[in-house]
């Protein structure tokens, strides 16, 4: 999650919302993200769909099936859906977030009985650290207004 949070700080640097991501395979850090949204004009450009996309290429599948997404804000409904649709192992997230989350705080696709994938979920790791690094973020962007 350190790591997680890294990118997170870098994406905050270039005026992203801080939201990092790894992707760790048989305990080796495999891909690393920050969003990308407002750099690449992307409303994709999320960083643990990134982290994942690059997973999969450095392993050579896009079954992520034996890895841990490590991610400093719970995903949101498109992420969730790719972590079922990637087959994930785990995902292991530190903030909750009430306007977007759907490990578990608007929805869970995690364990959803009609989807061919359910993964472990590890919710509130180093929470605290990744909601200062947001609401700084965010304190600044209304400052500037």
């Amino acid at each position: 999650m350190d790591l997680a949070l890294a990118q997170a700080a870098a994406a905050a640097e270039i005026g992203e919302v801080p939201v990092g991501a790894v992707v760790v395979h048989d305990g080796e850090v495999i891909s690393q993200a920050h969003n990308r949204r407002e750099l690449d004009a992307d409303p994709t450009a999320h960083a643990e769909l990134i982290a994942m996309r690059d997973a999969a290429k450095t392993i050579g599948d896009w079954r992520l099936e034996e890895c841990t997404v490590y991610v400093t804000l719970e995903p949101c409904a498109m992420c969730a859906g790719l972590m079922v649709n990637a087959r994930v192992k785990r995902c292991v997230y530190a903030a909750t977030d009430p306007r977007g989350g759907f490990l578990g705080t608007l929805g869970d696709l995690s364990n959803h009985p009609v989807l061919n994938h359910r993964f472990e979920v590890t919710a509130g790791f180093q929470a605290e650290e990744a909601a200062d690094l947001l609401r700084s973020f965010f304190r600044r962007v209304r400052n500037k207004k």
